[in-house]
This record gives structure tokens, C-alpha cells and sequence, in this order.
């Protein structure tokens, strides 16, 4: 299971030793995660030279993907502070469901957006997004199953691959996934 250095060293924050660039980013971590729109992200971002760091709400340690494959959550929502990151990534499968009822974690999300950094997500993602209230006039887009309700929070839902509307980053399914990461990385070395 991947790790992060032992070091603490920048913002507060886990750090390995031989880090390329100083960008840090939280991944949201709940039972039934997605295992592609997870895994796929943490190690595009670690071969950029980002510090990944796993957030779970805290109801486990290890949390185990929609095909049993176990995560270690490194920080609780008590211990994650929007000063400490430059980006959150959230993956779909059923974990969101989990993620949206922890108040901590929508704070998190939402200070997150306020500060102007990057906060994206994928497929069934989106709820969190609905739940951190951030979604009111924005373009963005989800998975297909729960577009009614992201219209209901206010956002104007298109039917695209990705969707990136200021610091707010979206996208679909699996398959979107290499065009939403490259467009997460891009926002990264842009801001």
C-alpha cells in the first residue's frame, strides 16, 4: 500500500524528501471508493512531484474500494486544513454518500473553493460538491445518475468529459479520467 515520506517538513503537512514542487493535495478516502478515480490520480500526482495525502471522516483507518482494494487514510478531518493544501481530489463509487455527512469535510471542501483552490471531482463526486454548497452557478458536470440533483443545487450541468470552471474541476466516469487529471496538474502548475 503507497505511503508518504516520513518527513514533515513545508506547511505542516506529511512530506517525502525529494519533492519536485511544493504542491500538496488532499484525497478524500470513504468505504466504496471508485478504484480507477482514485489510484489513478495518487500516482499521477506523486510521478508530478506532489505530496498526496489521504483524508478519511475518520469512521475507519483503512478503507476498502467498491472491488475490496484497502487505502490507509494518513489524516482525520480534524487534523486537514484548507492552509495546508493546494488541491482536493474527490473519486466517486458510493464513498461519497459517506464523505457528505461529515460536516468537517464540507467545511474543508468549501474553504478549499473559497481560498481559490483547486477542488475537483468525479462521477458520484459531485454530491459532495452539492453538500460543501458550492455548485450555485457553476458549469460542471458528473456522472449521468445523479444530474438531476446537481441541477437542484444550482449548477448548470453539462454532458462533457471535463468540465473546469475557475478552480472547480469535474468530470464524468472512469474513461475521463486522463483528460480530468491533466487538467487538475495543469490548474497545479498554472496557479
Amino acid at each position: 500500500m503507497p505511503t508518504v515520506g516520513h518527513t514533515v517538513r513545508g506547511r505542516g503537512i506529511i512530506r517525502g524528501s525529494n519533492m519536485a514542487t511544493e504542491k500538496n493535495i488532499a484525497i478524500l478516502v470513504e468505504n466504496d471508493y471508485q478504484d480507477h478515480e482514485l489510484w489513478y490520480p495518487y500516482y499521477r500526482f506523486k510521478e508530478e512531484g506532489f505530496t498526496v495525502v489521504t483524508v478519511g471522516t475518520g469512521s475507519a483507518r483503512v478503507y476498502k474500494s467498491k472491488y475490496g482494494y484497502p487505502i490507509k487514510a494518513q489524516l482525520s478531518p480534524g487534523a486537514v486544513s484548507a492552509d495546508n493544501f493546494d488541491a482536493v481530489v474527490i473519486p466517486g463509487g458510493w464513498a461519497p454518500d459517506r464523505l457528505r455527512q461529515n460536516a468537517r469535510l464540507m467545511e474543508f471542501v468549501r474553504q478549499m473553493y473559497d481560498e481559490g483552490k483547486v477542488v475537483a471531482a468525479i462521477c458520484h463526486a459531485g454530491w459532495v460538491l452539492i453538500s460543501a454548497g458550492i455548485l450555485k452557478g457553476k458549469k460542471a458536470t458528473s456522472f449521468i445518475a445523479i444530474k438531476d440533483d446537481m441541477l437542484a443545487a444550482g449548477c448548470n450541468w453539462v454532458d462533457e468529459e471535463t468540465v473546469v470552471d475557475g478552480n472547480l474541476i469535474t468530470a464524468r466516469r472512469p474513461d475521463d479520467l486522463p483528460r480530468f487529471v491533466r487538467a487538475i496538474i495543469d490548474a497545479l502548475h498554472a496557479g
